[in-house]
């Protein structure tokens, strides 16, 4: 004679266990998004420096000069 009532909830938590996820799968995607920027963008170019003279790859005086020249050109951009 069918499912009777047990069909029924277990239909409803078979949805509400769906939303759960999906919603979970949501905020996931939206952390990683803002960890590594909107649909994986690249770093700009001062972002780059700054990071390779905290690696300790470039000397300060190599990072001021490589500044002042990213600096020069977003100017002429502008």
């Amino acid at each position: 004679m069918g499912w009777g009532t047990g069909g029924g909830i277990a239909s409803l938590l078979f949805i509400a266990v769906f939303i759960v996820g999906g919603v979970f799968f949501v905020r996931w995607i939206m952390r990683k998004s803002e960890k590594n920027g909107l649909f994986g963008e690249e770093p700009s170019a001062l972002e780059e420096l700054k990071t390779r003279y905290a690696k300790g790859e470039i000397t300060k005086e190599e990072y001021l000069e490589i500044k002042s020249v990213i600096a020069d050109e977003t100017n002429k951009i502008e």
